[in-house]
């Protein structure tokens, strides 16, 4: 088989949610959707034109139907996911409330805890360009965690990047038993993904440099400061950018969707600045709903994004919207995003973002291809890779 640019490996559960934002237990509606660190990445991914496969397990009973139908509905390959009769899918239940959401979890025995290295042989007999992993996998069970190991192992000195994010869980495991396994994965892997409250959890760091100092092992290191910014450390050194203003209804997710976007822009050979960009951008859509994954933001709006200066970037995705309409109209509507049917490979169809437009020292009209990014500062065009 055809293997994909991006495999992502990892948990699914059936989330249950209130539909409006209220309690639990005051709830008369809730919502089912589908929840789960890399199959999350995997259809952010997906939803920006990437091919993508999920590997995992589920129980062979309707709410793991349930989820192997969303997860495919968003253009991921799902042919490498098992379905377990004996085990059942996971279940987690979110619980919103004024001073933040709690989770309730019920996935002792899923199937997805009986993961086992067996399931990455097809993945090593057709390698992808990356392989996305979290650390809440080998906190699921011992087959899990030895998974993990042969993984990386099977990785190292290949030409497949190993993308790890920590994504500590403290209702699976205390910090004093994650902290040394999880700095121990990190030191493997190519890039690396972790929010500095669960580094200071972890290990006591306080700022992103302490974060770097602990972890000198991955070639790129992204360190997540919340509403401050990111900070990603590299050969090259270190780049720091922003989050832009965004309304919040819910955090969980945006971790996720944060590490697409960064993915992605890697995928495009964008410099580090507008990986991180990307990563923002789509960690701002995450941020807006209740669902742990939501339809990414639209090509238009994701130019403007990339192209704006650090004056047009601060003012955030509504005025980057409205930039995008005013000059959309100017060129009499702009030219239409084009996409080609998904196939059943798990591709989620071709987009090229339009040319970039809008204020701010945007390139000019005609002045660059569809798809091409326009660095202002220095007149000249950077990351030249449409949207594959």
């Amino acid at each position: 088989m055809a293997m994909a640019e991006v495999v992502c490996i990892g948990e699914t559960m059936a989330m249950v949610a209130p539909v409006h934002p209220e309690p639990l237990e005051l709830a008369r509606e809730v919502a089912i959707h589908t929840g789960g660190a890399e199959s999350n990445v995997a259809m952010y991914l997906a939803g920006l034109g990437h091919q993508v496969t999920w590997v995992s397990r589920l129980g062979d009973d309707p709410l793991g139907h349930r989820v192997l139908a969303d997860v495919a509905a968003a253009g991921v390959g799902t042919s490498l996911v098992e379905l377990d009769k004996a085990a059942p899918t996971g279940v987690y239940f979110k619980d919103p409330r004024p001073e933040g959401a709690r989770v309730f979890y019920y996935r002792r025995g899923s199937a997805a805890s009986l993961m086992a290295a067996d399931i990455l042989r097809p993945v090593l007999a057709s390698p992808p360009r990356v392989v996305h992993v979290s650390g809440i996998t080998p906190a699921l069970s011992p087959t899990c965690d030895e998974m993990m190991s042969q993984l990386f192992g099977h990785l190292e000195g290949t030409t497949t990047l190993a993308s790890f994010d920590v994504n500590f869980r403290p209702a699976l495991w205390g910090p004093k038993e994650a902290a040394p396994r999880l700095r121990a994965l990190a030191q493997r892997a190519g890039v690396v993904f972790v929010g500095l409250d669960e580094a200071q959890t972890l290990w006591g760091t306080h700022a992103p440099r302490e974060v770097r100092d602990l972890l000198p092992g991955p070639p790129v290191l992204v360190v997540k400061d919340g509403a401050t910014g990111a900070t990603a450390f590299d050969g090259a050194g270190e780049v720091f950018v922003p989050c832009p203003p965004v309304a919040v209804s819910e955090p969980v997710g945006a971790g996720d969707a944060f590490a697409a976007g960064w993915l992605s822009g890697l995928l495009r050979g964008l410099p580090q600045a507008q990986r991180l960009r990307l990563g923002h951008v789509l960690a701002g859509v995450a941020l807006a709903s209740i669902a742990d994954h939501q339809a990414t933001a639209p090509p238009d709006l994701l130019a403007v994004a990339l192209s704006v200066d650090e004056v047009g970037w601060a003012a955030g995705p509504e005025a980057w919207a409205r930039a995008g309409k005013t000059e959309a109209r100017a060129r009499g509507g702009g030219r239409a995003r084009r996409r080609s049917p998904g196939g059943s490979g798990g591709r989620a169809g071709r987009e090229t973002w339009p040319r970039p437009v809008g204020r701010w020292g945007i390139a000019p009209a005609g002045s660059i291809e569809d798809g091409d990014l326009y660095d202002p500062s220095s007149g000249g065009q950077q990351g030249r890779r449409p949207i594959r």
